[in-house]
């Protein structure tokens, strides 16, 4: 695939908004759908990746998900692992048995399905829940458990059939979604059939690219101002209080895509996105996503107060910084594909998930560990 570095800047602008509404930083009241940016950018690039491969005869599902584990675990599993450590020192026992049933979900990435029976994404709550944000990651592998299945299945179908198939799958995800924001919200939020229809706007951008001829420069001008205004007015003026997603979702989602199809060097969009700042935050976008939930949560259940503004931007600038550590000295050298086999990553995989599991059960059969603070006490007696 020819690189495009506004598909980068593009994740800078899902990210910050994420990270932002998270710290609860005026402004940024619609951030949560920076979400919603990435499912399209990932059903967009896997898709992409997928024809490219499938054109070449060299796709494979081997091959697939090795990718899959090579972007996803080292970063998640440094996050994870830190946030266990400092979940042993920081949580109530209860707490602390909530976090494991956490841990084990992420290593079967289930966690969405978790939170949909615990908690309420918009909910005060939600802001002392340090792997809360994982139920995104979750959503998308559950999508890429089926999706290439699908692409493999339907190689000898025409494009006009292989559309179809995929428009109708992702109309009926959004009826489903408008019927579901309704009659059972939580679920609507948290679970795939609500999402699928996002990544599948994603999806369907790639299908198009394909083999789509450029539009003349005016039009992709003003799509691309379009979408980027979409975006814009999605983060500013959208709210927790509205129905998410809904109908209102298609307004970032149909911003992305405006953005994904329209936009080049030779935009203006293009020209801003591709900023060598932007495109840098953009590369870092996926572990700064890790890394601010812990933090921001860990922040505030080691405060006996409410954490400052001040505090929660340095907190996010400090995000950053992790995520820049975690992806030059984490990410970088694990998706070098002349480091370690495709063998080894499936092998890595499987271990990975084994340890997050093993390692939740054990607090949740060990009931939090209350004797943590038994030892505590004992010392400060002493003392």
């Amino acid at each position: 695939m020819q690189y495009r570095p506004e598909i980068d800047g593009l994740r800078a602008l899902a990210v910050i908004p994420v990270v932002l509404f998270h710290a609860g930083i005026a402004g940024f009241s619609g951030g949560f759908v920076g979400v919603d940016i990435f499912f399209v950018i990932s059903g967009y690039l896997i898709t992409s990746i997928i024809l490219n491969e499938q054109q070449k005869d060299s796709f494979t599902l081997a091959g697939f998900y090795e990718r899959r584990a090579r972007r996803i675990l080292p970063a998640l599993m440094l996050v994870v692992l830190l946030s266990a450590v400092a979940a042993w020192y920081l949580l109530l026992p209860a707490e602390l048995v909530d976090f494991g049933e956490s841990l084990a979900s992420v290593g079967v990435f289930a966690s969405n399905i978790l939170f949909w029976t615990q908690s309420d994404y918009f909910a005060t709550t939600s802001e002392f829940i340090p792997l809360l944000h994982t139920w995104s990651l979750a959503v998308e592998e559950q999508f890429y458990l089926i999706f290439p299945v699908f692409m493999i299945f339907t190689l000898a179908w025409t494009k006009a059939k292989r559309l179809s198939v995929l428009t109708f799958v992702a109309v009926l995800s959004l009826i489903f979604c408008e019927w579901a924001w309704r009659n059972a919200p939580e679920a609507n939020f948290f679970l795939a059939p609500s999402r699928v229809w996002e990544l599948m706007a994603g999806v369907l951008c790639a299908f198009y690219l394909q083999q789509a001829r450029d539009p003349k420069l005016l039009i992709r001008q003003l799509a691309s101002v379009a979408g980027l205004l979409m975006l814009v007015y999605s983060i500013a003026f959208l709210d927790k209080s509205i129905p998410f997603p809904s109908l209102y979702a298609l307004i970032p989602v149909v911003g992305t895509v405006l953005i994904i199809l329209f936009t080049d060097k030779n935009t203006l969009v293009g020209k801003i996105l591709s900023l060598p700042f932007i495109v840098g935050v953009g590369l870092i976008s996926y572990s700064a996503y890790l890394w601010h939930q812990p933090l921001f949560v860990f922040a505030r259940l080691n405060s006996m107060d409410e954490l400052s503004v001040m505090t929660l931007l340095g907190l996010s600038i400090l995000a950053f910084i992790m995520a820049f550590i975690s992806w030059r000295w984490v990410e970088k050298p694990f998706r070098n594909r002349n480091w370690l086999s495709q063998r080894q990553v499936l092998w890595m995989a499987a271990l990975c998930s084994l340890i997050l599991i093993s390692l939740g059960l054990i607090f949740v059969l060990g009931g939090g560990f209350d004797e943590r603070f038994v030892t505590l006490e004992n010392s400060i007696a002493t003392i």
